[in-house]
């Protein structure tokens, strides 16, 4: 049953100083996970980033890929392994997630925020962002792992995400790098999200994936952790509250408060409108870290 049209005008009345506090502001988003599978939510997602678009919020748009990796991966007989919540990307792998990234995802998803009404542009990460090859890692107590051509970014070249937003252009930016010698390297597309928010200092990173933000217990809804500052993050750390896939995402959300955004937000991507209900409501629905 629809709201009845005063609800609905209440929540517009909700939602406009937060517009008006952020107007010209610039959100830096990590796109990812299961909200990147369902073509409902895909819609729905896109359709709140040109909502930010159109109120002058400027969105930056990072994505991942992983599960369309995984599979193109297997397909070619590959089997997907992860160390500390990295891909390890052997030769061929690192052929397959260029591939992946740079000629499927990244275009369909501008394609698909043209199609919305906004305006996007596709900026390959390997034109902005300078890695290097991260060292083995060390798995379990002693074994050291070699990831192959995975690394982490040390330079963005701000000129070609600028120039977007200048142009009132959605910069949407795959996790690609190359190194020195020309070299393309795998790169979290969480480190590099966080990478990229604390080079152009963002009001805000949104982290935007299949859960619901940081779980005190993952099988129970009701252990949301709603806020958290950077400091205890680590004590989380310990406890083994944050732990795989999640640990490169809040190492990275608290990289980037360090070098100035001023707030994290870690959302679930299926809910509808996940998006808009963190930023523009008073309770928001996902995990604040702030410094």
């Amino acid at each position: 049953m629809a709201k009845p049209p005063t609800d609905r005008a209440e929540s517009l009345i909700e939602a406009l100083p937060y517009i008006q506090k952020f107007r010209g502001e610039l959100f830096v988003i990590k796109y990812g996970g299961s909200a990147m599978e369902d073509e409902q939510v895909i819609e729905r997602f896109l359709r709140d980033v040109v909502f930010l678009e159109a109120v002058g919020i400027n969105p930056v748009l990072i994505h991942g890929g992983g599960k369309a990796i995984t599979q193109r991966m297997r397909d070619a007989g590959q089997k997907a392994r992860f160390v500390n919540g990295l891909r390890v990307t052997d030769a061929e792998a690192i052929h397959i997630v260029e591939e992946v990234l740079d000629t499927v995802i990244n275009p369909g998803i501008v394609t698909q925020l043209n199609a919305l009404g906004g305006q996007a542009v596709g900026i390959p990460g390997k034109q902005v962002l300078v890695g290097r090859r991260l060292p083995p890692q060390t798995e379990g107590k002693t074994t050291a792992v070699d990831l192959g051509y995975v690394g982490e970014v040390v330079e963005v070249r701000l000129d070609d995400i600028l120039a977007a937003v200048a142009r009132e252009h959605v910069p949407v930016i795959s996790p690609l790098a190359k190194d020195a010698d020309g070299v393309v390297l795998n790169i979290n597309a969480d480190i590099a999200a966080g990478t990229i928010a604390g080079r152009l200092q963002a009001a805000k990173m949104i982290y935007l994936s299949d859960v619901p933000g940081i779980m005190r217990d993952p099988m129970e809804k009701d252990s949301l952790i709603p806020s958290v500052n950077a400091e205890k993050i680590e004590q989380l750390i310990e406890d083994e509250i944050i732990v795989g896939g999640m640990i490169p995402k809040v190492e990275s959300a608290v990289q980037a408060l360090e070098r100035g955004v001023k707030k994290i937000h870690f959302i679930d991507g299926r809910t509808p409108h996940a998006l808009l209900l963190e930023i523009f409501t008073n309770t928001g629905i996902g995990t604040e870290i702030i410094p």
